[in-house]
């Protein structure tokens, strides 16, 4: 039973340290997903090619995390291989012990899936990581989705710009999307040049990709919104439902 609980001991740890590594990599200002994504990919070795992984590498945080986790993946697996080796090898015939050790390991892993899936979870080891990372780095880390209120309808999102679109061939200025509460963070050119905090006179051409920031029905209706009469009467609506909102806002905030 000894390879056995080895075999549980280094099950746990590994989901441990991967689930601390993906929340260290989302206080570095990365994406919840990709964080975790990235996080399991460097533990497993897996090494997935994406520009996301060109963000890690250029991160020197970021950067420390994913060698930390490529360390103890090697290590991991390689004891989780031999456990489970150790675990069966000895079992022999005796169809009760297998059972048995079946069982114990489906419960082990349903519990880590149990706890992995709380907030709550999240909450303490994002606590930890943060001190850690501030008490330990150079660098100003923040928690960007604290930051900008993404959990509360808010978005950062990508528009890809075709011809046809409703924003395709216009300045900013003339668009007026921060009339309708949408921020334009930056621009990726076609060319593959970026663009960070655009001004009024850029204009978006037909291939760029639009880094916005706002509600997130808003972005996906403007996604999809088209040249013409109906793309300018949903532009139209949109404002005074921005400014609705606002207005709602600034009375609420009268009234306390």
């Amino acid at each position: 039973m000894a390879a056995f609980f080895a075999l549980v001991c280094t099950l746990i740890v590994s989901f441990l340290v991967t689930r601390i590594g993906s929340v260290a990599l989302s206080l570095t200002g990365m994406a919840q997903d990709s964080a975790r994504f990235q996080a399991k990919s460097a533990y497993t070795g897996v090494g997935f090619t994406t520009s996301e992984s060109e963000q890690v590498v250029n991160h020197p945080v970021r950067r420390r995390i994913l060698a930390t986790l490529m360390t103890l993946g090697n290590v991991g697996i390689a004891v989780v291989i031999a456990s489970m080796m150790g675990t069966f090898a000895t079992i022999g015939t005796n169809d009760k012990d297998l059972l048995l050790r079946v069982v114990l390991l489906s419960c082990v892993l349903a519990i880590l899936w149990v706890i992995g899936t709380r907030r709550w979870f999240d909450q303490g080891i994002e606590r930890l990581i943060a001190y850690a990372l501030r008490r330990w780095t150079h660098l100003d880390i923040h928690d960007y989705v604290s930051l900008l209120h993404l959990s509360d309808g808010f978005v950062v999102f990508e528009i890809c710009v075709n011809e046809g679109d409703w924003v395709c061939e216009k300045t900013l200025a003339e668009s007026m999307l921060s009339a309708e509460g949408v921020l334009i963070l930056g621009i990726h050119r076609a060319n593959g040049k970026y663009m960070g905090s655009p001004n009024g006179k850029t204009n978006v051409h037909d291939g760029d990709v639009l880094t916005v920031y706002g509600p997130q029905s808003r972005l996906e209706e403007l996604d999809l919104r088209q040249q013409g009469f109906q793309g300018d009467t949903a532009h139209r609506t949109a404002i005074e439902d921005q400014q609705k909102s606002t207005a709602e806002v600034d009375d609420d905030s009268e009234k306390q």
